[in-house]
């Protein structure tokens, strides 16, 4: 291989620049260490007074980053409003009168913004904003890789086709995952969000009143807050055992039948991700550990870096 020495001109020009594309497109843990060393702080504080005014604003958050990272990849799409150019994901299936915390996003931007303008993108305050809010509800911490920049648009069709549905089949679910680059270790661990959060009735309502591998006892509990015909929004939490605290118990409900969707069960039916969720059941560190690690992969799921994107003033709005 020739040196850099050894190449003339024009050669080492491609050369920089080829390098400093690759470097352009790594997330890296300490890309604020210079230019905003004050963001993990913000940022925590921010969270934590959230998740004390409201537990479930922790799930919430973190489901902000989930539905980010599905669509178009980790790049704040999720939070654009819609404008006459595009429609924006809020309004999609998944998102409809569904997600929420936007009010906690802008809080944590301006301020941000306030001790370093223009320096954090939206993309990485979700998925900063994810990580604290896991901890906070006494889940694992880990190291989020940053540097992503923000989307000037967004798929409303997108947002209605990729973020798996609470009526997916186990296949379904592996081959949404795998699309996105994630293996079946990551959607199964990834899964374990549903240790925290609630759902609307609409979503697990068939689940409910037609399948049969449901605990009868959990079933006819759930129907009393889920009736079939009316309180399409009614909430029940995603795990009944511990709702506000992200621990490994939403593996143990699956053991015995009790998983809230279709989906969350179909990950315990008698397939070949039983014996996983069997360990995630046995072993809250092993949960910890490889949700730690899925979530570091999804985060890492087509960012823009470099000079692609931008860095929104306003999460809500392009510059």
């Amino acid at each position: 291989m020739a040196s850099k020495q050894s190449l003339n001109a024009p050669e080492f020009l491609i050369f920089i620049f080829f390098t400093a594309t690759l470097a352009s497109a790594q997330l890296s843990s300490t890309f604020y260490d210079n230019s905003c060393p004050s963001v993990f702080r913000i940022i925590q504080s921010t969270v934590r007074a959230a998740i004390y005014k409201e537990r479930r604003m922790g799930a919430s958050l973190l489901r902000l980053h989930f539905h980010d990272c599905f669509v178009n990849g980790c790049d704040g799409s999720i939070l654009l409003d819609d404008t006459p150019s595009f429609t924006g994901e809020k309004t999609a299936g998944p998102n409809n009168n569904s997600l929420r915390g936007f009010d906690v996003v802008a809080t944590i931007k301006a301020n941000v913004e306030a001790s370093c303008t223009q320096v954090v993108s939206c993309a990485d305050i979700l998925a900063i904003a994810a990580r604290d809010s896991v901890v906070a509800l006494g889940g694992p911490s880990w190291t989020v890789q940053l540097g992503r920049r923000d989307a000037t648009t967004a798929s409303f069709s997108q947002a209605n086709t990729d973020i798996p549905a609470p009526t997916s089949d186990l296949s379904t679910l592996i081959s949404t995952f795998s699309k996105k680059g994630l293996n079946t270790t990551d959607m199964i661990s990834l899964s374990g969000a549903h240790t925290i959060g609630q759902a609307r009735c609409t979503t697990f309502r068939s689940r409910i009143y037609n399948e049969s591998n449901i605990n009868s006892s959990f079933s006819s509990t759930e129907q009393n807050n889920c009736p079939l015909s009316d309180g399409d929004d009614n909430l029940s939490p995603l795990d009944s055992g511990s709702p506000n605290y992200f621990d490994n118990c939403y593996y143990k409900n699956l053991l015995s039948n009790r998983g809230l969707l279709h989906s969350d069960q179909q990950i315990y039916n008698g397939g070949s991700t039983d014996s996983q969720v069997s360990t995630y059941a046995a072993n809250p560190s092993t949960f910890f550990n490889d949700f730690s690690a899925a979530i570091v992969n999804m985060g890492n799921i087509s960012p823009l870096t470099g000079t692609n994107g931008e860095i929104r003033i306003n999460c809500r709005k392009t510059n």
